[in-house]
């Protein structure tokens, strides 16, 4: 019920799961910044660049929806869940935080789309 980060530190599962996005986000700008690690498929992403960040977001989001349609509930998952990781990965190459997302969710709570939307 407990987990070691690569800082060595150690988490209970219970915060893993209340904070996972957020200590995801942490390691995924980790990984932004050791662009030696050769190892690490998430820095490999931004070796790459935001081109092949795209493609990975566009082919998971069609996944995504292949899971959907089908209807499995472990795949849906799973797939959005690949869907997610890239998205982090795209925000994290943008050098957006995640509580920039936090704060725009929060903006639209209990709004009309009308009433926060950029589109016209």
């Amino acid at each position: 019920c407990f987990f070691r980060d690569i800082d060595n530190k150690i988490f209970s599962s219970a915060v893993l799961e209340k904070n996972i996005l957020n200590i995801l986000f942490d390691l995924v700008k980790e990984r932004k910044k050791d662009m030696d690690n050769k190892s690490s498929y998430t820095t490999s992403l931004f070796r790459d660049g935001l081109t092949k960040i795209l493609k990975k977001i566009d082919e998971e989001s069609k996944e995504s929806i292949e899971a959907s349609k089908i209807g499995e509930k472990d795949k849906i998952i799973y797939e959005y869940t690949d869907l997610l990781f890239h998205m982090l990965v795209a925000l994290a190459e943008h050098n957006i935080e995640i509580n920039d997302i936090y704060s725009e969710l929060s903006r639209r709570f209990g709004k009309k789309k009308k009433d926060y939307t950029l589109d016209e």
